[in-house]
C-alpha cells in the first residue's frame, strides 16, 4: 500500500515495531497543532488499516488510546470524532510550553516551532479520561472535612497513598505522618531555604552543570549555591567536603542535564559526609520513573531517612499545571516545615490532592506511567537515530533514562550559547549546556524530547545540524 490520505500517512514511516503509537502520536499531534479540528470524524478503523496495510486492531487501539486521553469520542453509528483540546491548552501546545522560570533571553520562544526545552512532558498525553473518572468519584463520596482547611502537610488519604506507592517504586520507608504535600519540587525548595536561613544557613552545595532553575529558585529564597563538579559517576564529594557547604542538593536517580546516576561508592561517601558534617542532603527525584536501558536505582532517603530530605512531584509523569508534588524531610526539620508550609498557603488544595489518591489507589497513576514511558523510549530512539544521521560528532550522554538528553561537542570553538541563537534561526530553541553552568566546560545543548513526534524530532535534528554548519 502507498499510503493514507488522512494526515499523509505512511506506512514507510512506520516503526517496525510500536505502530499504534506511531499513529496514536500523529493523530494527536494533528489535534493539538489545529490540523483535526473539534468534529472531524476518522476514518473507518478498517478503512484505514487498508491503506496503512496494516492490522485492524491497530486501528482500534490508537483510537481507544486517543479516546481515554479525551481526544476523541466514538459513538455506536457515528463513528469516531475528534473532540479537540480547550482553547488555552490548544495555545499553550502550539507555542511550547515555557520552562520554569526567566531562563530564555526575550523573544526566543516566539522565534521557534520546534522548542526543545528540557523538563517539558507530553501534555497531550495527560490522562483525562482517568482524571475525570476519578475527580467526579471524589465529588460524590469527599466528605466536608476533607473539603474543608485540613491539615498543612496534606490529605491523609494521599499521604497514606504516596507512602505505600513511593515504599513500591523508589523504596523509601515513610509514613503518612512523614509526608508534606507541596505544590512541586520548586516549592520544596523555597520551603527548605526558608527553614535553613532561619537556623543561620546561608549556602547551599549544587551540581555542576546543574538546574538552573533549581538553582535560581535556591538564591531567591537566599541560599547561595556552591557549584560542585560533575563527573561519569555524579557529584565529587571530596569537592563537596571541600566547600564546606552545610547542605546539598542532588539530582542522584538521574543527574540533570548529564543524565549520569551517583555511583554506589559516591552515595556511601555522601552519606558518611552529611553524618560527619551534620550536613543535610536534599534529593531532587528527578525523572526516576523514566528509565529505559538500565535497572531502577533506590531513592538515596530509602539509606539515610535522617540526613536526606526527599522531593518528587507529578510534573513529569502528568503535567507540571498540576502542582503536586511531596517533601519527605528529617524528622527534626519537619515541624518548622510544616509551620513554614501553613504560612505559605494553610495547605495545597484539596480536591487535586484526592483525585490523584484515587487514580494511586486504583493502579490508574502506574498504567499511565507505564504507557508514557513506552512513548517516550520510541521519541528517545527517534531522536538518537536522528543525532546519528545529521550530527555523528556529537557525544550523546543521559539516554538511559529520563526526559532530556545531553549533547556535547568536545573540542569546538565558540560558545553553546552563539550556536544556540544560530540555531533558532532553523526555528528550533535548544538550551546550551552553559545556562546551567557556574564554571567552564566544554560546549553542548540539553534537548528535551517528550512533547515532540519522532517526525518532529527528526526535523529538529536536522535543523540543527544545518544551524551549526
Amino acid at each position: 500500500m502507498t499510503g493514507a490520505d488522512f494526515l499523509q500517512l505512511s506506512p514507510g514511516a512506520a516503526p517496525v515495531r510500536g505502530l499504534t503509537g506511531w499513529l496514536a502520536d500523529a493523530i494527536r499531534a494533528a489535534i493539538m497543532d489545529g490540523r483535526l479540528r473539534a468534529g472531524t470524524p476518522l476514518p473507518a478503523t478498517r478503512l484505514l488499516a487498508g491503506d496503512l496495510g496494516v492490522s485492524r486492531g491497530v486501528i482500534v487501539e490508537a483510537y481507544q488510546r486517543l479516546a481515554d486521553e479525551g481526544l476523541v469520542s466514538a459513538r455506536p453509528g457515528a463513528g469516531t470524532r475528534v473532540l479537540g483540546v480547550p482553547r488555552p491548552a490548544a495555545a499553550s501546545a502550539a507555542a511550547g510550553p515555557p520552562p520554569p522560570g526567566p531562563l530564555l533571553p526575550p523573544g526566543w520562544r516566539e522565534r521557534a516551532d520546534i522548542d526543545l526545552s528540557p523538563g517539558v512532558p507530553d501534555l497531550s498525553g495527560f490522562p483525562r479520561a482517568a482524571w475525570i473518572r476519578a475527580e467526579r468519584a471524589v465529588l460524590e463520596q469527599a466528605s466536608v472535612t476533607e473539603l474543608g482547611y485540613g491539615d498543612p502537610r496534606g490529605s491523609l488519604s494521599l499521604r497514606a497513598e504516596l507512602a505505600g506507592w513511593l515504599a513500591r517504586t523508589r523504596g523509601l520507608r515513610a509514613d503518612p505522618g512523614d509526608i508534606i504535600v507541596v505544590t512541586g519540587v520548586a516549592q520544596a525548595l523555597a520551603l527548605l531555604a526558608r527553614v535553613l536561613r532561619t537556623r543561620g544557613l546561608g549556602e547551599i552545595a549544587v551540581e555542576d552543570p546543574g538546574s538552573r532553575g533549581a538553582r535560581d529558585d535556591l538564591a531567591y529564597w537566599g541560599l547561595r549555591p556552591v557549584p560542585v563538579p560533575v563527573d561519569e559517576h555524579g557529584m565529587l564529594v571530596a569537592e563537596l567536603a571541600r566547600s564546606r557547604a552545610p547542605a546539598a542538593l542532588l539530582t542522584p536517580a538521574h543527574q540533570f542535564p548529564t543524565g549520569v546516576v551517583l555511583a554506589p561508592q559516591r552515595r556511601r561517601d555522601l552519606l558518611d559526609w552529611a553524618a560527619a558534617a551534620d550536613g543535610l542532603i536534599v534529593e531532587d527525584d528527578y525523572d526516576a520513573e523514566f528509565r529505559y536501558d538500565r535497572a531502577p536505582v533506590p531513592a538515596l532517603h530509602a539509606s539515610a531517612p535522617g540526613l536526606v530530605a526527599y522531593a518528587g512531584s507529578t510534573s513529569k509523569t502528568l503535567a507540571p499545571g498540576m502542582r503536586l508534588g511531596w517533601l519527605i524531610p528529617p524528622v527534626r526539620l519537619r515541624a518548622e516545615l510544616t509551620e513554614a508550609k501553613y504560612s505559605s498557603d494553610l495547605g495545597s488544595p484539596a480536591l487535586p490532592q484526592l483525585v490523584l489518591a484515587r487514580l494511586i489507589a486504583n493502579g490508574e497513576l502506574e498504567q499511565h506511567i507505564r504507557l508514557v514511558r513506552k512513548r517516550q523510549r520510541s521519541r528517545r530512539d527517534a531522536l538518537l537515530r536522528a543525532l546519528r544521521e545529521h550530527l555523528p560528532q556529537a557525544r550523546v550522554q543521559g539516554v538511559a533514562a529520563g526526559l532530556h538528553l545531553l549533547i556535547t561537542f568536545p573540542g569546538l570553538d565558540g560558545s553553546d550559547a552563539d550556536l544556540a541563537e544560530a540555531i533558532l534561526r532553523t526555528g528550533v530553541l535548544v538550551q546550551p549546556l552553559s545556562w546551567h553552568r557556574q564554571r567552564p566546560g566544554v560546549p553542548g545543548f540539553v534537548l528535551g524530547y517528550a512533547a515532540h513526534t519522532p517526525d518532529r524530532l527528526y526535523e529538529a535534528a536536522r535543523r540543527i545540524a544545518q544551524g551549526m554548519s
